[in-house]
Order: C-alpha cells, then structure tokens, then sequence
C-alpha cells in the first residue's frame, strides 16, 4: 500500500541518510545511490577513513565506467588538480567537477559535479593509489519531480493536472485524495530522448488534501507533491476555488 510506504519514508531517510537540500544531492556512505534531477549538482561521497586523516598531501583519482581509462572525472595530487594544472580530464567533465579543498584535513575526498545530465549516470570510483583503497559510488539521473496546478472548475467540481518533466527512468504518476485512494485520471506520456514527460488530470469534487505521486522502483524513487483544494459551490458553476500547494517530499522507498 502506497500509505505504508510513505509511514516508512523517515525510517528509511535515517538508515540510508539520504538527503536533498537546495538542489544538492549526496550519501552518507560509499555504496548509497546518489539520485538527483537532471541539471541539478550532485555530490558524490568519498571518505578515506572512518576516522579523521589529513589527505592533503595525498593522490585520490575519480574515475566513470565505461570512459577512456586514461582520462579522469576528477584528480587531486597533493595540491595539484583538474582545476589547478592537472590535464587528462575527460572533456565530459571539463569545467564541473570540484572538491573541498576544506576538508582535505578531514579524510574527505568527495567532488562536486554541476548540472548532471543523463550521459552522467553510472558508476563512479574514488581511488587512493597509495593505499590501494577504493570505494565505489553510483549516481542515478533523472529522478521525478512532479509540480501540480488546479486548471479551474467545471459542473462537477475542479481539474487538476500534476507534471513530471524529464524524468528517467519512467516514472508511474498517480493522484491520490486524503485517504491514499487513487482517483481515475487522464494520462499522458511523451519520450524526448532518454527522457520521460508526464501530465495527469484528473477532476476531484469534494474539498480535500489531493497529492500526486511519482514512483522509479528502479532507482528505490518516491517523490509527492500536496495540494489542498477547497470547494465552494463549484455545482453550481458560480462558486470560488482554492488551492495551496503544501509541500514536496522527495525520498527513496525499499523495495519488497
């Protein structure tokens, strides 16, 4: 049921610590799925240690499956890097890829990659040749995010129509009322590249909470967006309707 999934949204939020903040997407730990929308910046975790070691003078090497060996996503050698006189960087990454300088002292060798796009998907490789030590961390692009508008109100009541734009993979888009029920809607899908674009109206007829929900079970990807709507005499055709968009959650569900 779409209600128990949702009560185990916070458990499920402490145990991967996955978080999305100001269109920043990053894990706690190696091995986590870093999901973001396209476009937004992705931060992707590496940590040399559990416990506090200065790798300012140390050589960590990112580097994407599947891309020319010889080239990096991202290079630090004690000091030097990809901004900073080191060459060899693959032209995908050129100019989108930084770290923390700051937390060099801190064991922490995470980057920073601006504006994902769709050919950034797949897994990545944090590598320490001094030590041998890697650690492995997937990035997933195109994560849903629907946005809801109330188009106004007919005979029956109001029509409401939730977006989802460029999303991938394709998501499963449903209105749902107060009591987690699924109302009948009208589905539209359109693929533009490797990308999935979804409009869903649907017409409600009593003053409720309405959300839309989009679900990636191949990326473990809920997302919602709520909607009050209040109804005043919208029968009769004359009266007032109201909406207020409540809030976007966005999180990731563990599959059964």
């Amino acid at each position: 049921m779409i209600s128990a999934d949702m009560e185990l949204l916070p458990l499920l939020f402490l145990s991967f610590c996955f978080l999305t903040l100001s269109g920043l997407t990053f894990a706690a730990e190696s091995g986590t799925p870093v999901v973001v929308k396209e476009d937004d910046d992705a931060i992707l975790p590496c940590f040399f240690d559990t416990n506090v070691e200065n790798i300012e003078l140390m050589k960590f090497d990112w580097k994407k499956e599947g891309t020319d060996p010889r080239k990096q996503v991202f290079m630090y050698d004690r000091g030097a890097h990809h901004n900073n006189g080191l060459s060899d960087q693959d032209d995908q990454f050129k100019g989108r890829v930084s770290h923390f300088p700051e937390k060099l002292t801190d064991g922490n060798a995470s980057i920073r990659i601006n504006n994902t796009r769709l050919k950034d998907k797949g897994n990545y490789t944090c590598f320490f040749p001094n030590s041998k030590k890697t650690f492995l961390v997937e990035l997933v692009v195109g994560a849903a995010d629907p946005s809801v508008t109330i188009l106004g109100h007919t005979n029956n009541g109001a029509q409401l129509k939730c977006d989802v734009k460029g999303a991938y993979p394709r998501p499963t888009v449903e209105w749902q009322d107060s009591k987690n029920q699924t109302i009948p809607s009208e589905d539209q899908t359109l693929k533009r590249g490797e990308d999935f674009y979804v409009t869903l109206k649907t017409t409600v007829r009593k003053t409720d909470y309405y959300h839309c929900v989009a679900t990636q079970k191949e990326i473990h990807h809920r997302s919602h967006t709520k909607i009050y709507v209040y109804l005043n005499g919208a029968r009769s055709g004359t009266g007032k309707i109201t909406a207020t968009v409540l809030s976007v959650m966005i999180g990731i569900f563990a599959t059964v």
